[in-house]
C-alpha cells in the first residue's frame, strides 16, 4: 500500500508490464475502444468514399485536409469507443428474474377540475 496526498492507494505486487496482469474491466476497455477506433476509420471511410457533403473534394483539395481527416477519425473514434465501452457494459447486467420492480399494471387516473377561490380587486 502507498501513500499518495494523504490517500492510502493498493498498488499490485505484480508490475503492469511485467506479467500477464490486467484486470477484466481494463482489458474491456482496451478492446471496446480499439473496436471504436476501427468503427470509425470505418465510418471516415465511408464519408469519403460516398463524398457526403463534398468531404472528399473538401480534403482533397486542401493542404490540411489530412489533419482534417485525423481530427474527425479521433472525435469519431472517442465518441463510437464511448457508445461501444456503453453497450459492453449494459449487456453485462443479468436479467431480473425475481419479479421485483414494480407492477405492471396500468395506473387508473381520474382528473377532476378543482375550483381554486381567487381574490380580485375591482377597479384599476
Amino acid at each position: 500500500m502507498a501513500v499518495c496526498c494523504g490517500v492510502s492507494i493498493l498498488i499490485p505486487e505484480r508490475s503492469w508490464y511485467s506479467g500477464n496482469f490486467m484486470p477484466k474491466l481494463i482489458r474491456l476497455y482496451i478492446t471496446q475502444v480499439i473496436f471504436g477506433f476501427a468503427i470509425a476509420a470505418v465510418f471516415v471511410g465511408a464519408l469519403l468514399y460516398w463524398n457526403v457533403a463534398n468531404l472528399w473534394h473538401l480534403v482533397s483539395n486542401d493542404p490540411a485536409g489530412i489533419l482534417a481527416v485525423g481530427v474527425l477519425w479521433f472525435a469519431n473514434g472517442i465518441v463510437f469507443s464511448g457508445v461501444q465501452f456503453a453497450i459492453a457494459i449494459m449487456r453485462m447486467a443479468g436479467r431480473d428474474e425475481d419479479g421485483s420492480g414494480g407492477k405492471r399494471e396500468p395506473i387508473a387516473l381520474t382528473l377532476k377540475p378543482v375550483p381554486i377561490p381567487v381574490e380580485t380587486k375591482r377597479g384599476r
